[in-house]
């Protein structure tokens, strides 16, 4: 009985730990600025990254600076980073090193992004809604390795956590996949259209994650 017990009690602690979903038309909501709310998600990852794509859908009306997708390992805690600055300035972070890509000012609406990177030439990509910023180099030779936490909706400065609410993100995101290839061209715009290229390391529509604080789930916003 103490066994059958102890069985039970183990299945009820794994079912708890992470949640398995399609998301598809759902996105993450987070209401209002925190500390402590987020999203941990759930890699596959069998080898270190010589290359990756990271896509997501991203709704806020924030001015200050975000993080819209946190990647780091014990040893780095940029792995990978998409960070929203002032002044429409985005960074992309591989291994800790960073590169800038400068956007114009606009009001808030839904925003679509791609992020590649390549690891033989260093050649980093920031798709936005379906355009390109000028091509940018960063960490060539770089391997990204794979014990990963990753985040949505805070910048980890330490491994899942050292959170700053001052740089949590409000707003919805979505759509949020990953592979370990860089996507070609015409495969980012018809991510961007709304087709779904089997993302091998993050799938939205295959999703494992665990929500932490105020993030709930709701129907995105945008089509």
């Amino acid at each position: 009985m103490q066994k059958l017990l102890l069985c039970f009690l183990i299945v009820i602690s794994l079912s708890s730990a992470f949640s398995q979903r399609d998301m598809s038309k759902q996105a993450f909501v987070f209401p209002k600025e925190s500390g402590n709310s987020y999203v941990s998600l759930t890699a596959e990852l069998r080898k270190p990254l010589t290359a990756f794509t990271v896509c997501l859908q991203a709704y806020t009306d924030l001015t200050r600076d975000y993080s819209l997708f946190s990647y780091a390992t014990k040893k780095q805690n940029n792995e990978i980073l998409l960070f929203k600055g002032q002044k429409g300035a985005y960074s992309v972070s591989v291994g800790g090193a960073d590169v800038f890509f400068k956007l114009p000012e606009c009001s808030p609406a839904p925003m679509h992004f791609c992020v590649t990177w390549e690891s033989h030439s260093g050649i980093t990509e920031l798709w936005v809604d379906g355009k390109p910023m000028v091509r940018k180099s960063l960490k060539k030779g770089y391997n990204v390795e794979t014990d990963a936490s990753i985040i949505l909706g805070q910048e980890q400065d330490s491994f899942a956590g050292g959170f700053d609410k001052g740089q949590s993100f409000v707003g919805d995101i979505g759509d949020v996949n990953m592979w370990d290839f860089v996507l070609s061209p015409d495969e980012i715009n018809n991510v961007y259209q709304g087709s779904v290229f089997s993302p091998n390391v993050i799938d939205w529509q295959e999703l494992k994650y665990k929500a932490y604080g105020e993030v709930f789930i709701k129907p995105q916003l945008w089509s």
